[in-house]
């Protein structure tokens, strides 16, 4: 059985999250670009050796930072002429910030990008061509999720999926097992019941899931009634799935299961004072494969990982963790390009990586790591596997509607949430907001 177990994550690595042994890249365009992706090149543009300074800009948790940071100055050891200026944070203000930053044509030269916003971005121009990129070991349905009109706009870092991060010491002490083949909803939501009737009323099951918008769209997807908006950019809530999941939400605050409103909004992913889970008072939370680890660094061994609740459908999906992309006003693009090509594919690079980023992109680069990963880097594994079987078509979101679904959407669940606006009147401000986007 642990020999099957084993054949089964490998196989999993290397074909369900998009990460083939073999891999394949884009037809050459010319002589020279086939030139420039020579076997063994990391380097696909002409650079100088004149002094560069690099703005780059991402967000994560403090193990990313180091990580990123260790990276930059081992280029800049091989590579004296570049140095960086780098702008990291949480995510929480990452996007306003680095929007306002493009507005004034001031944004950094490489950007890590989330896979929602990519449609706005690429509309408005805001992204340069850095098709020259070597991805000759990266999966086509990955390389395929960071294009715009044939053109490579967004290069992928990491494999992920959507699942569930639990406090694994808190189950244990209950008595509690989660079953290995995954949960239905129904069968979460009973479970959820039961772990409170041995809380005392201070401490809860599971974050507030009602201002969950991924969280919500896994319910409605497992339900077999797609996404809640679709590709091409029209409003598909189902309102008796969504008061169904609104209402139960309530129930659920009343009894005390989830944390009261003015808790829940105070939660603060990875912030060690701030995140629920890892100050104890809750047990499960929403989260992407790629974060398991950051979860473990602030809590280490007590991090339990598991796939979204399933219905008629699964629940989870798999993506690209996040992306690179070169800003269209940068000065320095080809500079720029040469590192991204070299983050993703120099074993140097992917030994101080980890999966700080998800699974690495380069079936090379994971090759080389999987004999070395930590018992925190194989939790990210772990959710992927779990992710796999049932998993949902990946919706990177629809053209101009990133501010619905992380401003709006927000807010009016939690007007909901504090009692402010009844659950019918939220869908039916749900419906005339997306009018606003609709095309």
């Amino acid at each position: 059985m642990a020999t099957m177990r084993k054949r089964l994550t490998i196989a999993m690595l290397t074909t369900a999250i998009g990460l083939s042994l073999v891999g394949c890249g884009a037809a050459e365009s010319s002589p020279k670009a086939a030139e420039s992706k020579s076997p063994g090149s990391t380097t696909n543009a002409t650079t100088s050796n004149k002094p560069v300074k690099l703005r780059i800009m991402w967000w994560g948790s403090q193990p990313r930072h180091d990580a990123t940071l260790k990276m930059l100055e081992l280029y800049t050891k091989n590579n004296p002429n570049v140095t960086f200026e780098p702008e990291y944070s949480g995510f929480d203000g990452y996007i306003d910030k680095l929007t306002t930053q493009a507005a004034a044509k001031n944004a950094p030269d490489i950007i890590q990008m989330d896979a929602a916003w990519l449609a706005d971005w690429n509309a408005r121009g805001q992204l340069a061509d850095i098709s020259s990129i070597n991805e000759k070991d990266v999966d086509p349905k990955l390389v395929e999720a960071g294009k715009y009109k044939d053109k490579q706009t967004a290069v992928p870092l990491g494999g992920n999926a959507w699942g569930l991060i639990y406090d694994k010491g808190s189950l244990d002490k209950l008595g509690i097992k989660l079953p290995a083949e995954g949960i239905t909803w129904d069968g979460f939501f009973s479970l959820a019941k039961d772990i409170k009737s041995k809380l005392d009323k201070d401490h809860y099951v599971i974050g507030d899931f009602a201002r969950n918008r991924d969280m919500y769209t896994s319910y409605q997807l497992s339900k077999g009634k797609g996404y809640p908006v679709t590709p091409d950019g029209k409003f598909n809530f189902d309102k008796d799935t969504w008061l169904e999941w609104m209402k139960m939400a309530e129930d659920f605050r009343n009894a005390g299961i989830i944390p009261p409103a003015d808790v829940s909004v105070s939660d603060v992913d990875l912030d060690p004072k701030q995140d629920l889970m890892l100050t104890g008072k809750i047990i499960f939370k929403a989260a992407h494969a790629a974060q398991a680890s950051s979860w473990d660094s602030l809590k280490p061994g007590s991090i339990g990982v598991y796939a979204m609740p399933k219905d008629k459908q699964g629940g989870s999906w798999l993506k690209a963790t996040f992306f690179f992309s070169v800003s269209q006003d940068s000065q320095h693009k080809e500079e720029a390009k040469k590192f991204i090509d070299w983050f993703i594919n120099n074993p140097e690079a992917g030994e101080i990586s980890g999966t700080t980023r998800g699974v690495p992109v380069s079936s090379k680069i994971l090759a080389q790591l999987q004999p070395k990963f930590s018992s925190a880097d194989k939790l990210t594994i772990d959710m992927i596997n779990m992710a796999t079987q049932g998993a949902q078509q990946f919706n990177p979101g629809a053209k101009g509607w990133n501010n619905f679904d992380t401003k709006d959407y927000k807010t009016i669940t939690e007007s909901i949430m504090f009692g402010k606006m009844k659950i019918e009147q939220g869908f039916d401000e749900l419906k005339k907001k997306s009018a606003e986007y609709e095309k």
